[in-house]
């Protein structure tokens, strides 16, 4: 068979955590839909977990062309590979997986007779040694990045912030408004700079991986963006003098609903998570009235201390308000605090409340009971919860959540932003005020900026036209162009 004739063929190579596994996802399906032959490529450890936990293969049987690898991440099978161990996880990827991913290059292994070479690589633009290993083998790399642009922006400008002393600050003195971030100088504050730039450690390696991404992304042929133009314009126009060819395509899961649903194709809710979904809590939702819940999730890394759960359960039962919230099991130091719950607390959540260890957040978000999202400011989070009209309050863990909720609360007006605070008077205040005090100024905002996605994923929008020029650009990668 002529080779030159097959579709495009196109590695997706995502980052091995929950929210950009779960991103990179949905650019497959995206590309899947053009008709093109798609690889995953996912670590042992990855893989293993989703098989146990999700349904990603009953999923993905609609798409024929779709094929997973998978590769190891160089840990072993018993590693928690947890924020507190994460430069472990990049330096063995480093080390270890580099030599491997190059060796299942050159091996020609991904190709057969009824799949051409690789087109191009689609790759979490953290993994820095992609860009190494295919320029030396000749395959075109387009990065994407997870985290929201305003915060890679603020990882690109670190060499600024280095220079210009504001990484280095004595004291508890968070409130400072930073200078060196172009297009930020009159909001974003010490407090809200990510989470690695508060040590006061220029030689951090985590400082040196950002530091290194800055350098790194520009080198990709584009960098693929989950996010919409109406969102961060502003910020975009930045991240656009240091790479210029930016494909805005988000929110993802927003733009496949409306992809699928075109082309008339069942969309299936089916997860593609790390953990076990208890689908009970949707009976329960189905059972509450309109916007008459708070939905509390703290994504799929962050973790709690037990002082720091109470003061949350307190302010939730306090608050009056009803709760669905996601305990996940690795999400608590320590494992007595279950056989420690108060009283008052264990009564309140009889009442009003309903705990599960994982939730199927799309639907959750998407449900009408739901008027508010009590959330860790994830990206993928972030953006769900924009593309359902639902207001948050914002208490940030790590990395890209601190400019975040910064984000939500003071450019967006989407929220409430309470971060480096864990107080029950301030969680049932900040409750109180979502769901009742300043519901309806939240829910006008939220819906506002609800509309924009849709009509930006919608056909005729800038979403939508960059998913094609996407499309478009790596046909012509390939030499192939659309029939």
């Amino acid at each position: 068979m002529d080779q030159s004739a097959l579709p495009p063929h196109v590695l997706i190579f995502p980052l091995p955590f929950q929210g950009p596994v779960n991103s990179m996802f949905k650019i497959a399906e995206l590309l899947c839909l053009s008709g093109f032959h798609i690889t995953i490529l996912l670590t042992d450890y990855i893989y293993n977990r989703l098989q146990r936990h999700s349904t990603f293969h009953s999923r993905f049987q609609n798409y024929p062309w779709l094929h997973v690898e998978t590769i190891s991440d160089g840990l072993q099978e018993d590693h928690p590979r947890s924020v507190a161990r994460i430069m472990e996880v990049f330096d063995s990827l480093k080390s270890i997986t580099k030599k491997l991913f190059k060796e299942m290059l050159i091996s020609g292994g991904l190709s057969s007779e009824t799949r051409r070479p690789l087109t191009c690589i689609i790759a979490d633009g953290a993994l820095g040694f992609v860009c190494d290993v295919a320029d030396e083998i000749g395959i075109p790399v387009i990065y994407s990045r997870t985290v929201s642009p305003c915060s890679l922006w603020v990882f690109f400008c670190l060499p600024k912030l280095i220079e210009a002393d504001e990484l280095l600050f004595e004291g508890n003195d968070l409130d400072p408004l930073i200078k060196s971030v172009p297009g930020m100088e009159g909001f974003l504050r010490r407090r809200d700079l990510p989470s690695w730039c508060r040590s006061g450690d220029l030689s951090d390696p985590i400082i040196s991986i950002l530091k290194m991404e800055g350098e790194e992304n520009p080198r990709a042929r584009g960098l693929i963006l989950n996010t919409f133009e109406e969102l961060e314009r502003p910020i975009l126009s930045h991240i656009r003098t240091v790479c210029p060819n930016l494909y805005t395509i988000g929110p993802q899961h927003a733009h496949l609903k409306t992809k699928l649903a075109a082309a008339a194709t069942p969309y299936s809710l089916s997860s593609n998570s790390l953990w076990e979904e208890d689908k009970s809590c949707i009976t329960w939702l189905d059972a509450q009235q309109s916007k008459s819940v708070i939905y509390v999730s703290f994504g799929s890394l962050t973790m709690m201390t037990r002082d720091q759960l109470m003061e949350f359960w307190h302010g939730l039962v306090n608050s009056g308000k009803r709760f669905l919230w996601v305990i996940r099991p690795d999400s608590v130091a320590g494992k007595d605090w279950e056989s420690q719950i108060p009283k008052e607390i264990s009564e309140g959540t009889r009442e009003r409340g309903y705990i599960v260890g994982w939730a199927p957040q799309e639907e959750v978000l998407g449900h009408p009971a739901v008027g508010g999202f009590l959330t860790h400011s994830g990206w993928n989070s972030t953006l769900e919860s924009i593309a359902a009209g639902v207001p948050m309050i914002c208490w940030p863990y790590f990395a890209d959540q601190q400019v975040n909720s910064r984000y939500v609360g003071e450019v967006w007006k989407l929220g409430l932003d309470i971060k480096d605070t864990c107080d029950r008077a301030i969680v049932e205040k900040a409750v109180k005020d979502l769901m009742e005090v300043r519901k309806e100024e939240f829910l006008e905002k939220a819906n506002q900026m609800a509309k924009l996605a849709k009509e930006s994923v919608s056909e005729g929008g800038l979403s939508y036209s960059n998913l094609n020029r996407l499309i478009e650009d790596i046909r012509l990668m390939s030499g192939t162009t659309h029939d």
